[in-house]
Formats: C-alpha cells, structure tokens, sequence
C-alpha cells in the first residue's frame, strides 16, 4: 500500500478552551477552515502558542491541529509511562499512520469533510517533563547519526472544516515530488 493509499483511523478526539497543557477527550471536535479547532485555545489564524506570541504575535499560525499517533503511547508504555489521549495536548490521535514520517505539505483528510495540511514536527518541550519526569527523553532523543529526533507528533492547518469523530477514517495525500522531510514548528 502507497502513503497516497494509506489509511489510518481517528481514535480519539480532544480540546480545550484555556491554556493547560493536557486536553480533555471529546466526542467530536469541529475543525474550521483557516482556524483550527473550534472553541480551541490554539485555534487562529496567528499564533496562540504563549511562547511564540511573545516572540512575535503576528507569526502565521502553522500548528492549529496538533496530531499525535497511539503508537507514541504504545512505546512510553514499555518504557514505563502511562500517557493517554490528550494528555500531551494533542487535538487528534490516530493510529495507523507513520505521522512523523510524513512529508511538509502532506494533507489529511479526517473523516468526510476535514482536511489539514502538514506543516511539522511539534518540538517537544521541558512542560513535558513537568507532565511526568522522564517523559522528555522518550519523545525527544538522537539517532544514530546524533541528529535529534521529534516524536511528540506533527502540526497542520485546516483546509478545509467539519466534524471529526474517534473512529474516522484517515486518508493520506502526499504532495507533488520532491518531498520535503518536516521540520519544527
């Protein structure tokens, strides 16, 4: 099967309307085009991260749907670490999809409407750590050529809205070649 076949599932679905690191499970959330997730704090057409807003408020907003992959929980697991949906603040977790091997520009469609485009890598940060000591080091490490390695899920934008449910389908379209690796965000 090709990325452009791929198909993963939505397990889970999450927002949160203040700033906290964790966000609760909903039964459906609403993407809005050029927005992100309604009643979200991330969600804008500029930065809502506090981090970035003080660097730079004006900054288009790249990470309006973050997307995290079960499988991330599945390896902390062995590693000792009970991490569940929402817990790392992720809007949409999936199963089924390499998220972190994705190319920039990949789009997403999210059941029977919603579409995000890929725009990177969350860079996973120490409030992870302070979420569960020892947490940082599983999703942030070194590969074998010392370069650093993101697992903490990738970033997108909202293409185009609607509705998205714990059990839809996920289908990947890849964009034109070449492709690019994603970078932080």
């Amino acid at each position: 099967m090709s990325a452009d076949t791929a198909e993963g599932t939505v397990t889970t679905v999450s927002s949160n309307g203040s700033y906290s690191f964790t966000k609760p499970n909903r039964d459906s959330i609403m993407l809005l085009a050029g927005l992100g997730v309604e009643g979200d704090v991330h969600a804008g057409v500029t930065v809502k991260h506090r981090s970035r807003v003080a660097k730079d408020p004006t900054v288009p907003n790249l990470r309006q749907v973050h997307l995290i992959h079960a499988e991330l929980f599945d390896d902390v697991a062995g590693a000792g670490f009970e991490v569940t949906p929402g817990d790392l603040g992720e809007n949409v977790t999936t199963r089924g999809i390499d998220l972190l091997g994705l190319p920039t520009g990949t789009r997403l469609h999210l059941g029977a409407e919603a579409v995000v485009e890929v725009t990177g890598l969350r860079n996973p940060c120490a409030q992870i750590d302070a979420f569960c000591h020892g947490l940082l080091k599983q999703v942030l490490g070194r590969d074998e050529n010392g370069q650093v390695v993101r697992k903490a899920g990738i970033m997108s934008v909202v293409l185009a809205g609607g509705e998205v449910r714990p059990g839809d389908p996920i289908r990947v379209e890849l964009p034109a070649e070449p492709h690019r690796p994603l970078e932080m965000v």
